[in-house]
C-alpha cells in the first residue's frame, strides 16, 4: 500500500471518529454530521479511484 493511500485511510478513520463523537453529543448538529459524512465519502471515493488506477496499471 502506498503512503498516499495510507494517509487517505488515516483521514477516513479520523473522520469516522469525529462523526461518532458528533453523534454522541447531547445536542447533535445535523449540518456538522452532514459535512463529516460528505468529507468521509469524498475520501473513500479518492481511495477507491487510486486503488483502481493502480490495479489497471499493474
Amino acid at each position: 500500500m502506498s503512503e498516499h493511500v495510507f494517509r487517505l485511510m488515516e483521514r477516513h478513520q479520523k473522520l469516522d471518529r469525529l462523526l461518532e463523537d458528533a453523534r454522541r453529543q447531547r445536542w447533535v448538529d445535523p449540518l456538522e454530521i452532514l459535512k463529516l459524512k460528505k468529507l468521509k465519502l469524498a475520501i473513500k471515493d479518492r481511495i477507491v479511484a487510486t486503488l483502481r488506477r493502480r490495479a489497471s496499471e499493474a
